[in-house]
């Protein structure tokens, strides 16, 4: 599949569980977005106040880390606007409450894309279908369509709060289960690394995950048809409009 053309995409808005998984699975491409001019949002449903090894630091310690790990992560690609729900890490449903409040931040931003995790299981790589991501795929994916463009979906937001109504017109889907676009990231590949890097409470041996991390990423690009040596983030994008 050729590269999406970003001509008129001025913002964009990323939704992920956890600090590091935008890291992990789009920071390349948002890299290549944010090179472009493209304003981008992070907005992560949890803190990671689970997440980490280290048990010296509570719940609320290790929020406050990883919060500050990601902000640091994202400004090395760009991206300066990190925002946080606050939801308890390890325990995420796709509630009404939990679509109302990414529909809201869609509504603020008003993003011309969007990524999201997929909602879909894999079976066949299950690290990526923690059950957190597919609660923020499937709750996401709701937000973009209907909530967020449907005035009478949490008729608050406009009432009370004066966001109307937006559409999001196409959503890549971060691990997709069909995957039909392959990010060429091999430019901004070391980019990515630095914002992986940056969340030292999540990976204590970097040196180990950056190697297997390169070696898939030139696998998906083997597989999406590019040249030998370069490297790939995978999405299936729908279009949402």
């Amino acid at each position: 599949m050729a590269r999406p053309n970003d001509s008129g995409t001025e913002r964009a808005l990323v939704v992920m569980a956890h600090p590091d998984d935008v890291d992990f699975g789009c920071a390349g491409t948002v890299a290549l977005w944010t090179g472009t001019g493209i304003d981008v949002t992070y907005l992560m449903v949890t803190d990671g106040d689970a997440g980490g090894d280290d048990r010296s630091l509570d719940g609320t310690s290790m929020a406050e880390l990883r919060r500050s790990e990601q902000r640091a992560a994202a400004a090395t690609v760009g991206v300066h606007d990190v925002r946080f729900l606050g939801y308890p890490d390890g325990r995420l449903t796709a509630t009404l409450e939990l679509r109302r409040d990414i529909a809201r931040v869609i509504r603020q931003v008003r993003p011309h894309r969007a990524i999201i995790p997929s909602p879909d299981r894999n079976w066949e790589a299950i690290a990526p279908s923690h059950p957190d991501h597919l609660a923020t795929g499937e709750a996401a994916i709701n937000a973009v369509y209907p909530d967020a463009r449907n005035p009478h979906a949490h008729p608050e937001l406009l009432s009370e709060e004066g966001l109307a109504g937006w559409v999001v017109p196409t959503v890549w889907l971060s691990n997709g289960t069909s995957p039909n676009h392959y990010s060429d990231i091999t430019d901004v590949v070391d980019r990515k690394m630095a914002a992986l890097a940056a969340h030292e409470s999540q990976i204590p041996d970097f040196p180990r995950v950056e190697a297997s991390l390169r070696e898939g990423l030139a696998s998906h690009a083997r597989r999406g048809g590019l040249a030998e040596g370069r490297m790939a983030e995978v999405f299936q994008i729908v279009d949402t409009a």
